[in-house]
């Protein structure tokens, strides 16, 4: 698989390397014809001749030698130090006098799973589970709200004049009153959560009776 920002596949290096080296294009000609620059037709000419159609594959990028690497010895106090305390980066760094991105490149690099992903009492990689299908679950939750009267409740106008909702009227007419405002009672805020897919739905109403959820 050719490199994402690769100007040419394995096929077309081939191409390239064949009429730069079997029929004797100039790199110049074999450059303007794969759109590549001159430097780039010399590489894949000199690879064929050295390794044939085998030399047209992607090498690794990676470094033979990382002479400033993290020693091995630091890197196992790091995973040590996360294991046993479940410590971020800058923490294990403090602890250990080391610099942050030193002890987060450690982490990544032995792929230690981030700490919100771990259940604290037990280190463990915590596993989201959800239902094959959507629509198969769904999570219903309700929020009660107090509704707050036209220019405010108890914060702006004080306790006395603010009142509480205690509870919905029941005739709209006839709206309960204390202290001589309206008590407005409560909305319901009705929620349901998709298990698969975590989509959210919410509507407002005046009760949270299980025929209205």
């Amino acid at each position: 698989m050719s490199h994402r920002n690769a100007p040419l596949t394995e096929t077309g290096r081939l191409r390239l390397a064949r009429c730069v080296v079997e029929e004797g294009w100039p790199l110049r000609r074999a450059a303007e014809r794969f759109q590549v620059s001159p430097t780039t037709a010399q590489r894949w000419a000199g690879r064929y001749r050295a390794s044939g159609a085998a030399g047209m594959a992607d090498r690794s990028s990676r470094p033979r030698h990382s002479p400033r690497r993290t020693p091995t010895r630091t890197e196992r106090r790091i995973i040590k130090v996360r294991l046993l305390r479940r410590w971020g980066p800058a923490r294990i760094a403090h602890f250990l006098r080391l610099v942050p991105s030193t002890v987060h490149r450690v982490l990544a690099r032995y792929r230690l799973a981030r700490l919100s992903h771990l259940d604290r009492a037990t280190g463990r990689v915590i596993r989201r589970y959800e239902r094959e299908r959507p629509g198969e679950l769904v999570h219903v939750d309700i929020k009660k709200l107090g509704n707050i009267p036209d220019g405010g409740g108890h914060k702006v106008h004080g306790r006395s004049q603010g009142g509480r909702n205690s509870s919905a009227h029941r005739d709209p007419a006839r709206p309960r009153t204390v202290h001589g405002r309206p008590n407005l009672g409560y909305s319901y805020l009705h929620t349901a959560v998709d298990d698969h897919s975590r989509l959210a739905y919410s509507e407002i109403h005046a009760d949270e009776k299980k025929e209205t959820a």
